[in-house]
């Protein structure tokens, strides 16, 4: 795993001469320091104000703003309250200038000529403690956006779990009232009118258990193509097939525009049928009864462009960036989320991606529908 660059340390040097600041940059020379020059109390923090740094090497007899000055304004803002402070003096430092050195907030005293072994141990310790404060910073907050993490997970598992104790409840209790039934009816007809109900329920278990596998697929990492050279009309036909009955159901008026063809793709049929069955069934699920579906297919380049496109009650905003993730569900203004687990766009996004494709949310508008692109690279003409 390839690391990004380290953050440079910076390192405030402060002194009224120019030959000073040019030695003490020299003397602390080391890879991923940079030396902060500045030759009056002023100029010091005015770089204080841009730059976080990890030490400071005041002058201590300076014209103007001295560096027990400088120490005293560093000591009492909030930004550079806790930089460690080295006094460079020339003079003696006797008993009361260090008193008021320390007072000002100093963590050392160098005097010169400097002895650049010393000079650089010492700076050296400080570089390292901010060093590992950024590290400390960096873990925790690495930590606390995995606790989230976990968190949001936690909740959609309870929502997940809530969801398919409704899901599995309803088709359950529905076959268990039709075998009550049957027990009871001798007439044909209604027999043959419970046998069909029961015969939607069973499938319907059946897509929530195909829910739940490809859940574990998607969790595990094990979902696999079968790739071949397939037409993208074929798959086109294969998922309106499927999607049909239920968009029929809901008495949605279908417009079909696609490219005459053939369109050669390397793809598995089955799972892509599945992305676009998948995209037509959200919009018969999501659109009122007597609304309008599309399905448009046309070539961009080396790419392969499929629009499914409904007048439903569209996406709120909170939930467009969502709508990809795990057990993610949009809920009508009037009712409760729509049935089924929450995992099909989820499931989508992969599979398109696994194909080399990409799928995007291209248009929503509450109230008037939402709009998808599936883009797929498609093969040279044999």
């Amino acid at each position: 795993m390839i690391r990004p660059p380290a953050e440079p340390i910076h390192a405030l040097l402060v002194d009224d001469l120019p030959e000073n600041l040019l030695a003490l940059e020299a003397l602390l020379q080391r890879d991923g320091l940079i030396c902060l020059k500045a030759q009056s109390g002023e100029e010091a923090l005015e770089l204080l104000l841009v730059h976080d740094v990890a030490l400071a090497l005041l002058d201590v007899q300076m014209p103007g703003m001295d560096g027990f000055q400088l120490a005293e304004f560093m000591r009492g803002a909030e930004r550079t309250r806790h930089v460690p402070i080295i006094f460079v003096t020339a003079g003696s430092a006797d008993l009361q200038r260090r008193f008021r050195g320390y007072e000002a907030g100093a963590v050392d005293f160098i005097q010169k000529p400097i002895e650049a072994d010393i000079l650089r141990s010492k700076a050296a310790v400080f570089f390292d403690l901010h060093q590992q404060h950024r590290q400390i910073l960096s873990q925790r907050d690495e930590l606390a956006a995995y606790a989230a993490q976990l968190r949001t997970v936690d909740r959609h598992k309870n929502d997940f779990l809530a969801v398919l104790g409704h899901e599995l409840r309803n088709p359950v209790m529905a076959l268990g009232a039709g075998v009550h039934l049957l027990k009871r009816h001798t007439d044909p007809a209604k027999i043959e009118d419970i046998r069909t109900q029961m015969d939607r329920q069973v499938a319907h278990l059946a897509r929530l258990v195909e829910d739940l596998l490809d859940i574990s697929r998607i969790d595990q990492g094990k979902i696999a193509l079968r790739c071949e050279r397939v037409a993208l009309q074929t798959i086109l036909e294969f998922a309106l097939e499927a999607a049909r009955p239920q968009i029929d159901a809901h008495k949605h008026t279908l417009s079909v525009d696609i490219l005459p063809g053939p369109t050669w793709l390397d793809a598995d049929p089955t799972r892509l049928a599945q992305v676009v069955g998948n995209l037509l069934g959200n919009a018969a699920k999501y659109t009122p009864a007597g609304g309008q579906i599309t399905l448009t297919a046309r070539q961009a380049g080396d790419m392969v462009e499929i629009d499914v496109a409904d007048n439903g009650i569209g996406i709120p905003d909170e939930m467009r960036s969502k709508i990809f993730e795990l057990f993610a569900q949009v809920k009508s203004p009037t009712t409760r989320a729509q049935e089924g687990l929450g995992i099909g766009l989820a499931l989508v996004k992969q599979l398109v991606e696994m194909h080399g494709g990409s799928i995007a949310l291209t248009a929503s508008t509450l109230g008037q529908g939402s709009s998808f692109r599936v883009r797929l690279p498609v093969l040279p003409d044999a």
